[in-house]
C-alpha cells in the first residue's frame, strides 16, 4: 500500500480526498463573485465605484504607452522612469484641464526629462520652475524644498503654464510668458521648439511612426538665461521660469 501511494500520486490524492473531503464552493457563490464590487458600490455610493475601478483607471492607455516608449528612446530615459513621468503628466493634466502632451513638450524642451536639471539662474527640475518666484504654488506640495521632486515639479510647472494660458488667451502667449520673455519682442524661438515637440508627440500618440532624431541632437546643456524682471501687478510675464536644459533637435513647424 505504501509503495502504491508513493508511485501513484493520483491514487494518494484520491485517498486523501476520501479521508478529508473538502466542501465544494456553491455555484451561486461563484457566479455572484464578479458582482461583489457592484454590490459594494450600491451599498457605499460613488466612492466604492471609484475604488473598485481604480486599477483600470490607472492603467496606461495605448496613447500613453506610445508616448512613453518614444520619449524613453528620444531622451534616453529608463522605461520605468519615463512611464512615471508620462503618467504624472496625464494625471496632472486631467486635474487642471490642460493637454498632457503640452506639459510633456515643455518638460522635454526645458530639461530633456532630467528631474535634477538646474539652470544658473535658479530654475529647477523637469519643468525648470523658479521655486523662489513661485513659492506660493509649492506650498501645497511640500514647499520649495520639493522643487526637485518630479511629481511636485510637474504639478507646479503645469499650474504656472495653465495660469499663463488663461492670462494671455493662447498657448503661444503662455509659452512666451513661461520662458520669461513676456515683455520682450520675441522668445528666441522657445515657443516654436515647444510647439514642434508638441506636434511630434501628437503624432506619436496617434500611433504614427515618428523618428526619435529629427536632426543631430546637441549634447544636453543648461541654457544661460537672464534673470526674470520683477513681476508687475498686472503683468503676466516677468516672474517666470528660466528656460532650463536640453533641447534635442527641434525643426518641425508648430501646430
Amino acid at each position: 500500500m505504501l509503495a502504491l501511494l508513493y508511485f501513484r500520486p493520483e491514487f494518494a490524492q484520491r485517498v486523501s480526498s476520501f479521508l478529508s473531503p473538502q466542501p465544494a464552493a456553491p455555484a451561486q457563490l461563484v457566479r455572484a463573485a464578479p458582482a461583489a464590487k457592484v454590490q459594494l458600490a450600491a451599498a457605499h455610493g460613488a466612492d466604492a465605484v471609484e475604488i473598485a475601478g481604480s486599477d483600470a483607471a490607472h492603467r496606461p492607455t495605448r496613447q500613453q504607452k506610445n508616448v512613453t516608449n518614444w520619449l524613453s528612446r528620444r531622451y534616453r530615459v529608463a522605461g520605468d522612469a519615463a512611464n512615471m513621468l508620462v503618467s504624472t503628466a496625464y494625471t496632472t493634466a486631467h486635474e487642471i484641464k490642460l493637454d498632457p502632451l503640452l506639459i510633456l513638450a515643455v518638460m522635454a524642451i526645458e530639461s530633456g526629462l532630467n528631474p535634477f536639471a538646474e539652470s544658473p539662474m535658479g530654475a529647477q527640475g523637469l519643468m525648470q520652475v523658479m521655486s523662489k518666484v513661485h513659492s506660493d504654488k509649492f506650498e501645497e506640495v511640500g514647499g520649495t524644498q520639493a522643487a526637485l521632486n518630479p511629481v511636485a515639479n510637474i504639478r507646479v510647472g503645469a499650474l504656472i503654464l495653465k495660469d499663463y494660458v488663461k492670462r494671455t488667451g493662447s498657448v503661444e502667449g503662455a509659452l512666451k510668458s513661461y520662458v520669461g520673455a513676456a515683455a520682450a519682442d520675441n522668445d528666441s524661438g522657445y515657443g516654436s521648439k515647444v510647439l514642434a515637440e508638441f506636434h511630434r508627440l501628437k503624432q506619436v500618440a496617434a500611433g504614427k511612426n515618428v523618428p526619435i532624431y529629427t536632426q543631430p541632437a546637441p549634447a544636453p546643456a543648461l541654457a544661460q538665461k537672464s534673470a526674470p524682471a520683477a513681476p508687475k501687478a498686472d503683468s503676466a510675464g516677468s516672474a517666470e521660469t528660466a528656460q532650463g536644459a536640453t533641447q534635442g533637435g527641434e525643426t518641425v513647424a508648430g501646430l
